[in-house]
């Protein structure tokens, strides 16, 4: 008898442990219910911490403001804020300290406590300069060679490091997205895509690469949105996509939610970075998933 009772509580432990695994492999509480007062932490690189957009917030150096979307959702949803994301974080910092202009971070995740219950995650623009490698360095490359399509061609050149890199940062954003529910095991883990930022046609000066080189400036953004996309999905996470969110709303277009190599001094950001906009219609985006009244990932 008391074997049996052993045996039974055994296996009542091991289904029980066995279901709070799939839990966390299954990126964390999909669709779990936030309610006010609930502590939501951000983490996040430039183009969530939304410098200049409004009053300078966070860590010296970090370029956040309280205009980004997280303040934006947390004001929204009543939520306790906790805004760690950082302008030059790449996924590395969520382990790591970082190292802005003015002073030292502590890892990203060090934000992230077991009373989290909301966690936003957009990191991967950095990972090996891949955004930096299209609007600093094919941007001058352009101006150098504006017939041909040297970006093209750097592109052609470095094609393996470039795969490398997508591939590490859909492993980072994975492995991010375990670690996160390791210290808060009741959070519920929203992976933020980037918006679009070169159109698929046309050029502009606000955007001045080559002209031929416009369809591998777009091709690099889209495809570290995708490593981001597929990363929230190896860990059966929440994901949105701002891509199809920002359609014609690219730097050319003519209503654009991103700055472009210029300031416009009648808005506020810069270059190459979201106007108020775009953070405004991620919160928007974001509220209506996080209350339910979005579509289901």
């Amino acid at each position: 008898m008391i074997r049996w009772s052993i045996v039974a509580t055994l296996t009542v432990l091991l289904a029980t442990l066995t279901a709070c695994t799939k839990d966390v492999d299954a990126g964390g509480n999909k669709g779990a219910a936030i309610e006010a007062g609930d502590k939501y932490v951000a983490l996040g690189d430039s183009y969530t911490s939304g410098g200049y957009l409004g009053e300078q917030t966070g860590a010296e150096g970090c370029l956040q403001s309280d205009a980004n979307y997280p303040h934006l959702v947390a004001k929204a949803l009543d939520l306790e804020l906790d805004d760690v994301s950082c302008g030059g974080a790449r996924p590395d910092h969520l382990e790591n300290p970082q190292l802005p202009v003015g002073g030292r971070v502590a890892p990203q995740l060090d934000a992230v406590t077991k009373d989290t219950k909301l966690v936003t995650l957009s990191l991967g623009g950095n990972q090996d300069g891949l955004f930096a490698s299209v609007v600093v360095t094919c941007v001058n490359l352009g101006g150098k060679d504006p017939g041909g399509q040297p970006c093209t061609d750097l592109a052609e050149q470095r094609k393996a490091k470039l795969d490398r890199g997508l591939k590490k940062i859909t492993k980072e954003i994975k492995d991010g997205i375990g670690k996160i529910l390791e210290r808060a095991p009741k959070a519920r883990v929203i992976v933020v895509g980037y918006p679009q930022i070169v159109p698929a046609t046309g050029w502009c000066p606000a955007l001045p690469l080559a002209p031929a080189d416009y369809g591998v400036g777009r091709q690099v953004f889209h495809d570290v949105t995708e490593a981001l996309r597929k990363g929230a999905e190896e860990a059966d996470a929440e994901y949105v996509d701002v891509w199809s969110l920002s359609e014609g709303h690219d730097i050319c277009a003519k209503d654009p939610w991103v700055e472009g190599a210029a300031r416009n001094p009648e808005r506020k950001g810069f270059a190459y970075h979201p106007y108020a906009e775009e953070h405004e219609a991620v919160a928007d985006l974001l509220v209506a998933q996080v209350s339910g009244d979005g579509k289901a990932p």
